[in-house]
């Protein structure tokens, strides 16, 4: 294994720290030791073909064929990624407790879905996490180190700036040709990172521009007026950001959605089927959870308003339940909300 470069990213008084490097990611040593491997596929393929990761994996006992069918979490739709359960191996190389696999094709190219893989660990990671992958997609998939790098490097920075507790990512490149490619790309990209500052929140500096940020699907669209209105109704001078934005595709980091989020106080999240369905919502809640975590008050406060299987990290985060769009309960929980802003 052979440290090529390395990038240091600031959050708080800590520092991060994204490298590269050529070596196997079958055969770490003991110093390398990571939490997850990060892989790429082509959607439900996970064949053994001689020359990819898969097949070396395969070759030492891990079978991405077998883990497939036990998914942990299978986040497909939203998120272009399943993360499999505990890796159980005897083989020495094999330094990881989990596979993320990535299968870019499900929602667009790779490039424009890196950013999923962050996307997709942000629910998950709830301590502090190292992450390992190879240059993703530039095997059979074809695509050029300086096609991928460039926003997953983005992305990566964006969310450990923000506060997802990944404080090592490595990318190991054992072909010759593509690290030779990688160190050469990274390099050009680091100056980007050196020179604009990374995600600060403003809240440490400057008074919020908003009290609350709605978050909701369209289809709850009229729910979310209603409470907007039960707000202003119990408190006029509140001020409230009622989000109309749209993802967009070919971003691996929303800038515009964590401008939106940071300059409000809080975050009220409108749970439903559509919600949880909703992939602008996954975004609006994994960055208001960024901020939940490393806040000194509670950002997030959820309301239940329609009946919707929940995965188990928004459950993370006790909510006030107004099933089936109650009307008095939204009252009452407009005004217990009222009260945590104190």
């Amino acid at each position: 294994m052979t440290l090529l470069d390395e990038l240091i990213v600031p959050h708080k008084d800590e520092t991060r720290l994204i490298a590269i490097g050529q070596g196997d990611l079958t055969d770490l040593p003991p110093d390398r030791r990571v939490d997850l491997l990060v892989i790429s596929a082509f959607p439900d393929d996970y064949g053994p073909v001689p020359g990819t990761l898969m097949h070396a994996l395969h070759k030492k006992g891990v079978s991405v064929a077998s883990l497939a069918t036990r998914k942990f979490a299978d986040l497909r739709t939203t998120c272009s990624c399943w993360l499999s359960e505990r890796v159980v191996s005897d083989h020495p190389g094999i330094r990881f407790d989990r596979i993320l696999c990535f299968e870019p094709l499900v929602r667009g190219t790779p490039p424009e879905t890196v950013g999923d893989i962050f996307r997709a660990l942000t629910p998950f990671l709830t301590e502090p996490t190292s992450v390992a992958m190879p240059v993703l997609a530039a095997g059979r998939q074809g695509w050029r180190v300086d096609q991928v790098l460039p926003p997953l490097l983005d992305a990566a920075v964006h969310w450990m700036s923000l506060g997802l507790p990944l404080t090592r990512l490595e990318v190991i490149e054992k072909d010759p040709a593509r690290a030779e490619a990688l160190g050469t790309t990274f390099a050009s990209l680091k100056p980007k990172y050196d020179a604009v500052p990374t995600v600060v929140s403003s809240s440490a500096t400057e008074p919020f521009a908003y009290d609350v940020f709605i978050s909701y699907a369209r289809a709850n669209e009229a729910h979310a007026t209603a409470l907007v209105a039960e707000l202003k109704a119990q408190r006029p001078d509140i001020r409230v950001f009622v989000d109309q934005q749209e993802l967009n595709p070919g971003a691996a980091w929303q800038q515009s959605l964590f401008e939106a989020l940071d300059a409000c106080r809080k975050v009220i999240t409108l749970y439903s089927p559509e919600y949880v369905a909703s992939k602008v919502c996954k975004e609006e809640w994994n960055i208001a959870w960024c901020r939940h975590r490393e806040s000194d008050e509670s950002i997030l406060y959820p309301i239940y308003l329609r009946t919707a299987a929940l995965p188990t990290y928004m459950r993370l985060v006790q909510y006030t339940d107004c099933r089936e769009a109650d009307a008095a309960g939204l009252r009452d929980a407009a005004s217990a909300f009222l009260r945590t802003l104190g």
